[in-house]
């Protein structure tokens, strides 16, 4: 394992300097889960919650916490995205919805804060709206599925 890279030599947190690093396309892929009652994805998927189209405002949440991450993660770069999507996989024997959000740029460092910020954030969106109905729901496994791009080259997730 290499160094941890945001401490400096006097072991201080510090912001990467990515400046001398090559401009290259860098994309990454996270997913993650919410779990819940079978009833609640019921009203999620027949866009009968009041509140109006849960995926679609997940969808845009998502996004837009993507663009927001180096606010949110102190030492995280802010980075001018070329790409975010964000799919939703529900499944109805599970009683769980899928994320996955795929985030790019052309830069000097990775995106894959942003494409793990995107899922958290979209599955908080779908927890906020559906709260009144299921305070139970679950989110996990969130994780990094893949990343291209940069020095380190290519990344997946093997399990």
């Amino acid at each position: 394992m290499s160094d941890l890279t945001h401490f400096n030599q006097s072991g201080e947190a510090h912001m990467v300097d990515v400046g001398s690093k090559d401009i290259t396309h860098r994309t990454a892929i996270a997913a993650g889960t919410i779990h819940m009652q079978a009833e609640t994805l019921a009203l999620i998927l027949q866009g009968g919650h009041k509140k109006g189209d849960v995926l679609g405002i997940a969808r845009i949440a998502g996004i837009m916490a993507s663009k927001k991450t180096s606010e949110l993660v102190p030492l995280c770069h802010p980075l001018a995205l070329t790409h975010v999507e964000l799919d939703f996989t529900p499944q109805e024997n599970n009683n769980c919805i899928d994320c996955e959000a795929t985030v790019e740029t052309r830069g000097q460092t990775g995106v894959e804060m942003e494409a793990l910020t995107s899922v958290q954030v979209a599955l908080l969106t779908i927890y906020d709206m559906c709260k009144a109905v299921d305070k139970g729901m679950i989110m996990d496994n969130i994780r990094l599925l893949e990343k291209k791009g940069g020095k380190s080259g290519h990344w997946k997730r093997e399990d």
